[in-house]
């Protein structure tokens, strides 16, 4: 099971750019397929509540060495340590 946490961005249909911290993880995958991927994208200091609507939306994941990956935003919490959202990955994980 792979692994990656660092600064991100989750990027927009329309251009917002939302900057944050990814933990994510990859599954074994079955043979010959894609592994699933899936993790959580923490809200940094000061990007407010993060997208409006998240829920259900797809968004563009932007790792800081320029790779991206396709992930819906499956939950949002709110606590004290700010805002998390669960992420599922679509197509490959690109870490």
């Amino acid at each position: 099971m792979a692994t990656f946490r660092s600064a991100s961005t989750l990027l927009s249909s329309d251009g917002t750019r939302t900057p944050g911290t990814a933990a994510l993880f990859t599954e074994p995958g079955r043979k010959g397929g894609t592994p699933p991927w899936a993790g959580d994208f923490r809200l940094a200091n000061g990007a407010g509540n993060g997208p409006k609507d998240a829920v259900g939306r797809t968004f563009t994941l932007e790792l800081p060495d320029g790779r991206t990956g396709k992930v819906v935003v499956q939950s949002l919490k709110s606590g004290k340590g700010g805002v998390t959202l669960a992420l599922m990955g679509q197509d490959a994980p690109p870490f």
